[in-house]
């Protein structure tokens, strides 16, 4: 995953998350780039805001994405991976094909257009109070590979509990990587 996915505000599930949300945080519907504050489903299961992407140690930009492959085993994600596992609400996200010297967008949403679930890792600061969260990625379905070789992990409803609060993380996410269907837009 490049980088960037967008909350569309006239979908009632996603408009009704922001409302949650924008009463005590401003946030913005619309595109969302790392290092903005966005919705989240917190590892307890509800609604807030978090800023994506995990500060570098050194201090010097940020780490958006974890690969769901190592997350578990690498010392920056594997304490989250424990306590932190949370859930991204999306309409869809994008990727960019690269053709010569231009890149081509493309938009990916569930083919029914509910909103998109990623899988994701976070974790607070605690002399801040600063919440971050980064998106779990896996190997791109075949379908899109060639227009980038990665692509988030996408949780359906149905294990969403599972993901949060279950005891076996790596076999859920593994589960689901083969069920989703996507659709360009």
């Amino acid at each position: 995953m490049c980088g960037r996915y967008y909350i569309e505000i006239d979908n009632a599930e996603l408009r009704s998350i922001l409302a949650e949300v924008e009463r005590n945080t401003a946030i913005k519907g619309g595109e969302i780039y790392p290092t903005n504050i966005a919705p989240v489903l917190s590892p307890a299961g509800t609604i807030t805001t978090m800023r994506w992407g995990f500060p570098k140690f050194d201090g010097k930009g940020e780490i958006i994405n974890a690969r769901s492959e190592t997350a578990a085993d690498k010392n920056m994600f594997r304490r989250p991976f424990i306590e932190g596992r949370c859930l991204i609400p999306a309409s869809w996200y994008y990727e960019w094909e690269k053709r010569g010297d231009k890149k081509v967008k493309y938009a990916f949403m569930n083919s029914n257009k509910d909103p998109v679930w990623m899988a994701g890792l976070s974790k607070t600061d605690l002399n801040t109070g600063i919440s971050y969260y980064v998106v779990l990625t896996r190997p791109a379905w075949s379908g899109i590979s060639f227009i980038h070789d990665r692509m988030p992990v996408i949780l359906p409803k149905e294990i969403h509990k599972d993901w949060l609060f279950g005891h076996d993380p790596i076999t859920t996410m593994k589960g689901a990587i083969n069920e989703v269907s996507y659709e360009l837009a």
